[in-house]
């Protein structure tokens, strides 16, 4: 552990003192991040289970086997971020089992999936195979190719489904983009039907049977068995129905107007349905449930006729299922049956399953309902308790969608705490942004992060009091604007209709709490000629503090998407240094830095957020994004490049194939991630935080850090004579700073993070430890002609 630690002193050394290491060697594979924590969070009195994760707005569940041991393990697809969530159904210390996260098996699916996935069995081999969404409306499958020796492996199998028109032409198999079908063996013969509303107007159910000659499902023989299966249309309204022989569309029971209601029961929406097809009421018929857009009911449908040739009659439609009152958080629920707490019996579960927020603006927690049966059977139907309002969404950190996170010490302990900003949540009424604050409860090394508050400093409630305003997208940061060692607040947010990057000074003193107070609010303002060099205009704007040009003052990345002037995506402000003030310490140096880009036919990353540290433990500080489209991209040593830095995607390990993959956040355009770097263990490694599109924020930690073989060369001309002591420290001590010649003096912290500084020259100083946590530092001593010569301290 010793030789460790001096080795990344080394590295820190070469940072700060502007020399680069003679020599690097790896231990063995490329550097990379792997999915692992080293922090609790509590909420309440629980700890979460699946704190880092990532959240959860849309999940859509299927069972799977993923290892191979003969166990239902679970996957969600979330449709909001398209991403694929895999988790192992392990056994308890004591019995029973629980969900354990797995991510090691979410690269096994396809990149591409979008809109709707379901894992079914189509071959009869014990595996579950992959039906999906591809462009266009139509359906492709995905063969579970997994080997007997373990592993997960899916191969397209049929590029698009389709169904017999006559005996000599077959037409695409469509369902559209919003609909989600049933994929299930409807007419009992063993092999997987298709029921779908229409892709037109979504007001009709559409049966497609399989009419293969084997046992098991044919991908090539579907016909159409019904265009008007159930003698059923859909009506404008929610909850709404037109049975066959009936004059015109009547709703049944609903209960009050859905979200976007115009009067009563009419409402506005787009068309689409998710259909589940199971007997509910023990007759040997399969019943159907039917979720619709915009519509906060989940419907119940009794069928009185077959299981080919369904009936569907207005005594049997009822909107007040599986309870009494409606989904009020779902505005396009979506059924699923299996066994969610792994008691051996299945559950029923409704999640939200719209493609996106922005017009709904409804809450994305607490989006999973989870309800157990309590009685039915043999010709009753089912009475269900709610277990949870949030099957695995309340074991994760999820402050609804756009999750950013930031970190400090904001009570003066010492211990590193946490800020999360959002996109917005659905509160009292109001869609509003909010910090929520965790402080940590834990130790230095171990960190535990309590909530205290989802609205700190009231940012949320203020902008409530002015409902016809926005307050959306806010993304926060920790950083020491005015140099005097403590904490400052910065934070983006859209208020009203306009996006600025807001600051609030912390008018407590160093290593006391923070107090950030309303009356001292203020905003950056562009430095150039005619108010150009825009500064964070558009929602979401991600901004990054971190000393570029190393004059010893923090410095701004932007991510934005600002085309009000010439530049692209990333966006460099250097700090005018002393004597400027705050709300002007920011001046426009560069607007295309690093020239970034993403693909010829989309060149500019959208939604593109920076974050700096000495990822790879080099010596020398790294740059990664994360843009709108869930791509994760690695600069290593961004200052030497040159004008276009160099990219690197292929970041993470994955254990189960001992391989390097690019990270599988989601896919989309406009999704919204917030990366961040923090040695919150503080074992002089970064691990990196990404707040996600659903809400909460995935902890990566890093592998195969490089370090240095020998001790980097500093020239002779560049030292100077300089003690340090007592070394080791105390926290609570104050140590003497020594040194040949007049001086002045910074201390860093191993991110290369500005902690402490005395710019007076002196030879001789006291320097105050209070409230550094326990780590080790460097001591960085300059000249007045500018040489410069670093001493290592540790604090413990």
């Amino acid at each position: 552990m010793a030789r460790r630690v001096s080795l990344l002193v080394f590295l820190l050394l070469a940072w700060v003192g502007g020399a680069a290491p003679a020599q690097a060697q790896t231990t063995g594979a490329r550097f990379g991040f792997e999915f692992g924590s080293v922090a609790k969070l509590v909420q309440g009195s629980d700890t979460l289970a699946h704190a880092w994760v990532g959240g959860l707005n849309a999940p859509q569940f299927s069972n799977i086997d993923l290892n191979g041991d003969g166990q239902a393990d679970l996957y969600a697809f979330d449709r909001e971020a398209s991403r694929s969530y895999t988790f192992l159904n392990v056994p308890t210390a004591g019995g029973g089992r629980h969900w354990e996260y797995a991510p090691v098996y979410e690269n096994a699916f396809p990149t591409d999936l979008a809109s709707w996935v379901a894992l079914r069995d189509y071959d009869c081999d014990g595996r579950a195979d992959l039906f999906t969404y591809v462009e266009g409306g139509n359906i492709r499958v995905f063969h579970n190719e997994s080997p007997a020796s373990g592993g997960l492996r899916f191969a397209l199998a049929k590029a698009e489904l389709d169904f017999a028109l006559t005996s000599t032409l077959s037409v695409n198999l469509n369902t559209g983009y919003y609909n989600m079908p049933s994929v299930q063996d409807v007419n009992g013969d063993g092999r997987l039907d298709i029921l779908t509303y229409d892709f037109v107007a979504s007001t009709v159910l559409e049966l497609y049977l399989n009419t293969g000659t084997g046992a098991c499902t044919d991908l090539n023989s579907f016909r159409q068995a019904s265009n008007y299966w159930g003698l059923l249309s859909a009506c404008p309204d929610c909850a709404s129905y037109q049975p066959n022989g009936v004059a015109q569309c009547q709703a049944r029971r609903v209960l009050g107007p859905a979200p976007g209601a115009t009067t009563g029961a009419k409402v506005l929406h787009s068309v689409g349905h998710n259909v589940l097809l199971l007997d509910l009421n023990g007759d040997g018929v399969l019943d159907l449930l039917d979720g619709r857009d915009n519509c906060p009911q989940l419907s119940r449908l009794l069928n009185t006729g077959t299981n080919t040739v369904a009936n569907f009659a207005l005594a049997g439609i009822s909107s007040a299922y599986p309870l009494a009152t409606p989904l009020a958080t779902a505005t396009f629920p979506a059924a699923y049956v299996f066994d969610a707490d792994l008691d051996g019996a299945n559950d029923l579960v409704v999640a939200a399953n719209q493609v996106d927020n922005s017009a709904d603006r409804v809450s994305m927690r607490r989006t999973v309902r989870q309800y157990r049966s309590t009685g039915g059977g043999a010709g009753a139907l089912p009475t269900y308790t709610q277990v949870t309002d949030g099957f695995l969404q309340n074991e994760m950190l999820d402050v609804s969608e756009g999750a950013a996170p930031a970190f400090g010490d904001l009570d003066g302990d010492g211990l590193t705490d946490m800020l999360v900003g959002s996109q917005g949540d659905l509160v009292n009424g109001y869609y509003r942004a909010s910090l929520s604050y965790y402080r940590n409860v834990g130790t230095a090394r171990r960190p535990v992060f309590r909530l205290v508050t989802d609205d700190y400093l009231g940012l949320a409630a203020t902008a409530a009091l002015t409902p016809s305003s926005k307050f959306e997208s806010l993304r926060p940061a920790l950083v020491d604007l005015n140099r005097d060692g403590a904490l400052d607040l910065v934070y983006s947010v859209l208020a009203g209709n306009s996006t600025r990057l807001h600051f609030r000074l912390n008018q407590a003193g160093a290593q006391q709490a923070a107090v950030f107070t309303a009356a001292t609010d203020d905003y950056f303002r562009p430095q150039g000629a005619g108010g150009t060099g825009a500064l964070a205009t558009y929602a979401g704007d991600t901004p990054c503090f971190f000393d570029v040009d190393g004059d010893g003052y923090v410095d701004l990345l932007l991510g934005t998407n600002d085309t009000s002037e010439p530049g692209a995506s990333l966006r460099y402000f250097r700090n005018q240094g002393a004597g400027v003030a705050t709300n002007s310490l920011f001046a426009l140096a560069n607007n295309d830095y690093g020239q970034l880009r993403t693909t010829a036919s989309n060149p500019r990353p959208i939604n593109l957020s920076p974050s700096v540290a000495d990822f790879d433990g080099d010596g020398r500080p790294d740059l990664l994004t994360v843009d709108g489209a869930g791509s994760v991209r690695y600069y290593s040593d961004f200052r030497s490049q040159g004008l276009q830095f160099a990219e690197r995607t292929d970041l993470i390990f994955n254990k189960l194939t001992s391989s390097y993959q690019a990270a599988q956040l989601g896919r989309g355009a406009l999704l919204r991630y917030a990366p961040l770097a923090a040695d919150l263990n503080q074992d002089g490694a970064p691990e990196l935080y990404i707040g996600t599109e659903t809400g909460g924020v995935v902890s990566y930690l890093p592998v195969q850090r490089t370090v240095l073989a020998t001790q980097p060369v500093v020239p002779p001309t560049a030292v100077t004579a300089l003690s340090v002591y007592p070394n080791p420290a105390s926290p609570t001590d104050a140590v003497t700073v020594e040194t040949a010649q007049p001086t002045s003096l910074r201390l860093f912290d191993l991110t290369g993070r500005l902690v402490r500084q005395d710019a007076a020259a002196r030879l001789t100083r006291t320097l105050d430890l209070r409230g550094l946590a326990p780590a080790l530092y460097v001591v960085r001593a300059t000249t007045l002609a500018g040489t410069t010569t670093t001493q290592k301290l540790m604090v413990k």
